[in-house]
Formats: structure tokens, C-alpha cells, sequence
């Protein structure tokens, strides 16, 4: 099971995920820098360091410098935490979840029909 993560620590597997599953500190900092978000280093490091207790990451050296490996990628965490929201507010039924997104407005007929080809190709598979 993939534990639960804070927002920010998402926001830093965003970051290893879109570049490639493996970056390293100083390209996650860079990054980081872009977002004007004014992140300080030892609040990063304190982040790097909870993913890999909690499974998300692994660390190696390279040289002197800290390159951080995703262990779960985006699909798997995006998996994962799809079925706990299912479970915690829909009691696992994805239909239930469904209905909300259409009655909500929260899909379009575009997003209706995209879906729509999804199910019907994935029926058709042997």
C-alpha cells in the first residue's frame, strides 16, 4: 500500500516524475526556484528525506551530489489514491464517483465521449 503524502511532498514526486522518474537536488531545487515559491534547502531535504522513509523515493550519490529515483510512479500513486477516495467517501463505487463528476458538471461531452471510446476499445481487446 502506498502511504499518504502532503501536498508538498507531491509537489516534489511531480517534479522526479516529469523528469523522468530520477532527478537530482540541485535540478529539484531549480525547478522549485521556478515556482517563486521561496522553498528553503532544509525543507526540501526534510521532504526528500519522508518520500524515501515512505517508499516514494530512493537516494544515491553521484559524485557529491544527491540523485532521487521514484520507486512509484505517477500511475501508481494516481491508482492508489483514487481507490482510497473511492473507499472513504463513494464505499468503493466508482459509479457513485461517476454520477458526481456528471451531475457536478465536472465532465464534458468531450471528456463523456473520450471515455466512451476508452470503454469500448478496452471491451474489444481479445
Amino acid at each position: 500500500m502506498i502511504q499518504q503524502i502532503s501536498d508538498s511532498e507531491l509537489e516534489l514526486m511531480k517534479i522526479v516524475w516529469d523528469e523522468g522518474g530520477k532527478a537530482l537536488y540541485a535540478r529539484i531545487m531549480e525547478r522549485l526556484t521556478g515556482t517563486g515559491k521561496g522553498w528553503q534547502k532544509n525543507t526540501v531535504i526534510t521532504l526528500l528525506s519522508r518520500l524515501v522513509e515512505k517508499g516514494l523515493l530512493t537516494t544515491s550519490k553521484i559524485g557529491r551530489r544527491n540523485e532521487y529515483t521514484a520507486i512509484v510512479s505517477q500511475e501508481q500513486y494516481q491508482a492508489a489514491q483514487t481507490k482510497t477516495l473511492l473507499n472513504k467517501l463513494y464505499q468503493g463505487e466508482a459509479k457513485s464517483l461517476v454520477m458526481t463528476l456528471v451531475e457536478q458538471e465536472m465532465l464534458t461531452g468531450e471528456d463523456y465521449e473520450e471515455l466512451r471510446a476508452f470503454w469500448e476499445a478496452g471491451r474489444n481487446k481479445p
